[in-house]
């Protein structure tokens, strides 16, 4: 498809007088005189067959057909800029943007970003922390990583982590459970995935309770409630352990359950850009994984 010929500074020179409705303040912006800015869109209106300004005795007005253009304009000069200012000593800066459930982000991937930073200086990370309700198109993501068994609906998924869950309290109260029957007795904390505790008392051989009260929709939250001594929540134990080390939280039983693992996802439609590549090669790697494992559809 040829493109017709773009008049560009014409363009600049209306764009810039719509905003200010003033030829005077668009040559200042454009660093050119009133005359100039006035005959350039004086040549863009006959080029165009359309006026695109009403010309008052203080200042301008535009016409239907300039209110139909300038938004048009506004957002492709936008870009042009914003694409210009990621250029930085000789490199084009890439952007990957990834939503990521909380528990993962807390409990493994921030203590490693430095290592991403100092690895891939040109890529900027925008990370999104969400509770596993995720929605990669409509958040602008490229990435989203999600606990859950890897299937959702119009994605890849790319195994990461597995996270056996299993109970978290207070140590005070730990020293207090010798058993797993000694549960029935505490207030256990729950997330929305209300089929938890019945899997992880179905593993003791102990008949699960009817479980009542809070319920969280991030286990961040859950675990802090946990530490504090609200009761005893089920967490996947390798995302707590520096409040393990550091003893705000401790593990009674030993006992797991495999409730799910944290994947990798992204839209099957979605094309992956050089940034996008390096940061799933780099997180795969920093996994223990290889690079070229193929994602499951």
């Amino acid at each position: 498809m040829t493109r017709p010929h773009l008049p560009l500074n014409a363009l600049r020179a209306f764009e810039a007088s719509a905003r200010h409705l003033s030829f005077t303040r668009a040559g200042l912006e454009l660093r050119v005189t009133q005359a100039a800015i006035s005959h350039q869109v004086r040549s863009l209106e006959q080029g165009l067959g359309a006026r695109l300004f009403r010309r008052l005795p203080r200042g301008l007005a535009l016409t239907d057909e300039g209110l139909a253009l300038l938004p048009v304009l506004a957002d492709a000069f936008g870009r042009i800029g914003a694409t210009l200012e990621r250029f930085e000593n000789g490199h084009y800066r890439e952007i990957v943007t990834v939503g990521a459930v909380a528990t993962f982000v807390t409990g493994w991937l921030l203590a490693r970003l430095e290592a991403f930073g100092k690895a891939h200086p040109f890529i900027d990370l925008r990370l999104l922390a969400n509770n596993n309700r995720v929605d990669i198109a409509g958040d602008g993501l490229d990435y989203a990583i999600r606990f859950g068994a890897g299937a959702w609906n119009g994605t890849e998924a790319t195994h990461l982590l597995d996270a056996p869950l299993s109970p978290l309290c207070a140590p005070g109260l730990a020293a207090r459970l010798r058993r797993p029957r000694d549960l029935l007795r505490q207030p256990l904390l729950r997330s929305y995935r209300s089929d938890e505790w019945p899997l992880w008392f179905a593993e003791t051989g102990v008949p699960c309770p009817t479980i009542r009260g809070l319920i969280f929709d991030s286990s961040v939250s859950m675990a802090e409630a946990a530490a504090r001594g609200a009761g005893v929540a089920l967490l996947p134990v390798g995302m707590f352990v520096r409040e393990l080390e550091e003893g705000r939280l401790a593990q009674p039983f030993a006992a797991e359950i495999a409730a799910g693992a944290y994947w990798l996802t992204c839209l099957k439609s979605r094309s992956p850009t050089p940034a996008m590549r390096h940061f799933r090669a780099w997180l795969l790697r920093e996994l223990g994984h290889h690079s070229d494992v193929e994602p499951r559809s």
